[in-house]
């Protein structure tokens, strides 16, 4: 097994978010109060296609998608397979993204399987690991400082924008 990847640069996640449209959320809860949900939901209100991922949800509707069981019963093309599952949870999701022909496996804060990250980056996918996709949006695109997150941009406009 190959070691983990430098993490990717500012760059390289602002290039990966840019040119990626479709997210199946893997975990996505229908609860609005969980940080998947809330994720998901950001990043939909920010013209992303999310696909809900859930076998506890599947035939449901969150976030207005029929949830599917697994990243195998979706049904359209697929760019970041983004993962809210315990870390020893992650490989089988790395062989379906894979397996669909997804982008990139993204790793949410506090996941950091490094089996699955080397499998993907072997398969040429890109690999996030321990960071989350609303964050990163947030702070490479703007939009954390209205929540009183330092961006470290200086501005003389009142409201920090």
């Amino acid at each position: 097994m190959q070691p983990p990847a430098a993490p990717l640069t500012d760059a390289q996640l602002r290039e990966l978010l840019r040119s990626s449209r479709t997210i199946a959320v893997v975990g996505l809860s229908a609860d609005w109060n969980r940080p998947s949900h809330f994720a998901a939901k950001y990043m939909q209100q920010h013209g992303y296609r999310i696909l809900p991922v859930n076998p506890r949800y599947a035939g449901q509707v969150i976030l207005g998608m029929t949830c599917v069981g697994a990243v195998e019963d979706l049904r359209e093309a697929v760019d970041i397979v983004d993962v809210f599952r315990r870390t020893e949870d992650v490989m089988p999701l790395a062989r379906s993204a894979v397996a669909i022909g997804a982008k990139c496996l993204w790793q949410q804060l506090g996941v950091m399987n490094l089996e699955a990250d080397a499998w993907v980056r072997d398969a040429g996918l890109t690999s996030v690991m321990d960071r989350c996709v609303k964050i990163e949006h947030a702070r490479l695109f703007g939009g954390l400082n209205w929540a009183g997150v330092n961006t470290g941009v200086i501005s003389a406009r009142r409201g920090g924008g």
